[in-house]
């Protein structure tokens, strides 16, 4: 399959797919190829760049012909991932409790601890007025699944 960018005289833009290069010719000369805004059959194709495998991706389909979703992709997502390892081994979870286990633990009415968890964004900007320590994660917690 090939997707290429086409544009009418309207001048209107829009993608489609065909078979091969020789599909789309034998189409567009049979006047099947139309705009989908104006039915217009004066279409031809628009400037593009290639999808081109990188090496990385290569090496990722080489097995399955599918990217390997399993595991972190770039030097960010490893990064997030050992931050996150870090935050689930040195702290505790509370879930949809953070807020008020967080201001708990700043008024002295819970024993002091590394916590994290999840809260709405209007929560965590009271504890951030009121001078709760807290800080966003660039990841969400891992919940369970059936």
């Amino acid at each position: 399959m090939i997707r290429f960018s086409l544009t009418c005289p309207a001048p209107h833009a829009f993608e489609s797919w065909f078979a091969s290069n020789g599909a789309y010719d034998g189409l567009h000369a049979a006047g099947h190829v139309t705009c989908p805004v104006c039915g217009s059959a004066e279409v031809s194709k628009s400037l593009m760049a290639p999808a081109v495998r990188t090496a990385r991706s290569a090496d990722r389909t080489e097995v399955t012909g599918r990217p390997d979703l399993r595991g972190p992709a770039s030097d960010q997502e490893k990064a997030i991932a050992a931050l996150r390892k870090q935050v689930e081994e040195n702290s505790e979870y509370v879930g949809m409790n953070f807020a008020s286990e967080a201001r708990r633990i700043h008024d002295g009415d819970a024993p002091e601890r590394a916590i994290y968890g999840e809260t709405r964004p209007d929560e965590a900007r009271r504890l951030i007025e009121d001078g709760v320590p807290v800080a966003p994660l660039p990841f969400l917690p891992a919940r369970k699944t059936n």
